[in-house]
């Protein structure tokens, strides 16, 4: 697919800024979009937008196909009725700056569920049929979701394979009889999902009708305690009891000494294949529908993948194992057509993943934090792109620049202050500057980097856990008006700008 050359931010909307613990699909979001238009930038890049489980990693979900209800605006839900002032007397002290996904764990699903008894006791006649809308569109998937998630709720959140071993091994009658039992968490459930997927459709529509494109991510692997995994067992290596045989990761790299162990199931290609990969087809579907271009996350895993054994303690140990190569994506292009996929072609790559991305014309990904160091020389400065490529600044996993600077060498800082020919007091906007002028046909910075932040803004260290990963939130007044102004002129300069005249008001926020 044939890309214009353009520019955008990444900022994850749990970054958005809110009174609510954590970023929302609501008036800030709408703001966001509006100050994102005005830069003329014409694409906004998030994360996968599931529903997080242990970690908070949004690329750990309990869902490939569900939407994250700690995203729901309540402020939208306020102005529809389902929620009062009064829902909202037990607010936590939030930190602004911060997500403490502990505290809205509690709260936020607290307040939606009071939400979903007003729903039910009142008659919202409007929602309801958009609810049953709703089911009908999603029912190869909302169904298990919800009733996981139910099951989850009545285990105390255990991870299903140490439910008993009926539910874990979905016996039809007593998957009946939980149904059953269940039924008014399922549908509570179900109407989260409804909740997200009304606000964040809306949005989208919002961020189109202003020349803004949103950019998605794909993670290749799904968490082992997913809806996914337990609802589709003979698509992933486990055994008779669920427990994995091998799982997923990446050997030592310039991320992590150790590699990273991802832990989550590796698929059973040889059933994907004979099923005409239809469940990754409907989740390719599926993710379109929420986004414009895709992101596809571990690219090098079509063409091989590390396989390590399942009761690994790192991922040092392992094997390269064939994916399914071009096979795979020959078979998408006939079922979906050409689509517009990005990919995340990162780390020590055999040269058959960079054939594999070639032969279906899919831009590959350049960072320029990895530009100036000695394990990689060449490969990512900008002299050696070509077009068909999309450069960083730096990801969600790499520090912000500004930490990067700081913390490397000054062999390192030398190199990249005689490549930008500065003294490197502004490195961020040095870099930015640096990535805009390329030839990429796609520019893109996190939006720590605009801001000038530095370690302390990280979004995600690859292989920790802890309150920092995945937490930080920008502040409302950091989008003020000499920053857009220096991003649109920017964009004006190299060539990346996107004019848009808006021609009506769009939907309110509220």
């Amino acid at each position: 697919m044939t890309f214009q050359r353009s520019s955008g931010i990444l900022l994850h909307p749990t970054s958005l800024p809110g009174p609510n613990g954590i970023g929302e699909l609501g008036p800030d979001a709408y703001a966001w979009i509006d100050w994102l238009g005005g830069t003329g930038s014409s694409l906004w890049q998030v994360l996968p937008l599931g529903p997080t489980s242990y970690g908070d990693s949004p690329y750990q979900c309990f869902s490939a196909f569900a939407g994250n209800p700690y995203l729901i605006s309540f402020e939208r839900l306020t102005a529809d009725g389902l929620l009062e002032e009064i829902d909202f007397h037990d607010r936590p002290r939030f930190d602004p700056a911060r997500v403490d996904y502990g505290t809205i764990y509690y709260w936020k699903l607290a307040v939606l569920d009071r939400a979903f008894e007003r729903f039910k006791k009142r008659k919202f006649e409007n929602q309801k049929k958009e609810l049953d809308d709703f089911r009908a569109k999603h029912a190869h998937w909302l169904p298990e979701y919800a009733l996981f998630m139910a099951l989850k709720d009545a285990h105390g959140g255990q991870p299903w394979w140490e439910w008993p071993e009926k539910l874990r091994l979905r016996d039809a009658a007593t998957l009946a009889k939980a149904q059953k039992a269940h039924e008014r968490a399922v549908e509570k459930h179900e109407f989260r999902q409804y909740l997200f997927f009304k606000h964040w459709e809306e949005l989208r529509e919002y961020a189109h009708e202003n020349g803004v494109q949103i950019v998605g991510d794909i993670p290749i692997f799904v968490a082992y305690d997913s809806s996914d995994v337990w609802a589709n067992r003979e698509l992933f290596y486990l055994d008779d009891q669920g427990n994995l045989t091998v799982q997923a990761g990446v050997p030592p790299d310039y991320f992590s000494e150790t590699g990273q162990l991802w832990g989550n199931p590796l698929y059973r290609w040889d059933m994907h294949m004979q099923s005409g990969y239809t469940w990754w087809f409907d989740r390719m579907r599926a993710v379109l529908d929420q986004v414009d271009i895709v992101r596809l996350d571990h690219f090098r895993g079509f063409y091989d993948y590390w396989e390590v054994p399942g009761d690994a303690k790192t991922a040092e140990h392992g094997r390269w194992v064939k994916g399914p190569g071009a096979d795979f994506f020959n078979k998408l292009n006939e079922t979906l057509g050409e689509l517009p996929i990005i990919a995340e072609d990162l780390g020590d790559l055999h040269p058959k993943v960079y054939e594999l991305r070639d032969q279906f014309n899919l831009p590959g990904m350049k960072i320029l934090v990895f530009a100036f160091g000695e394990e990689h020389p060449g490969i990512f400065a900008p002299h050696n792109y070509t077009s068909n490529t999309v450069v960083y600044t730096g990801t969600h996993d790499n520090d912000t620049v500004r930490g990067w600077y700081e913390r490397v060498s000054e062999k390192e800082r030398d190199m990249a202050r005689r490549y930008l020919a500065r003294d490197g007091h502004d490195i961020s906007w040095d870099l930015i500057r640096l990535a805009w002028s390329s030839v990429s046909v796609f520019a893109l910075a996190p939006s720590q980097d605009f801001l000038g932040l530095g370690n302390e803004a990280r979004m995600n260290k690859p292989g920790t856990l802890g309150p920092q990963n995945w937490s930080w939130r920008v502040l409302r007044e950091a989008f003020e008006p000499g920053l857009q102004a220096r991003i649109r002129d920017a964009n004006q300069l190299y060539g990346r700008s996107f004019q848009f005249e808006r021609t009506g008001d769009g939907p309110s926020p509220d």
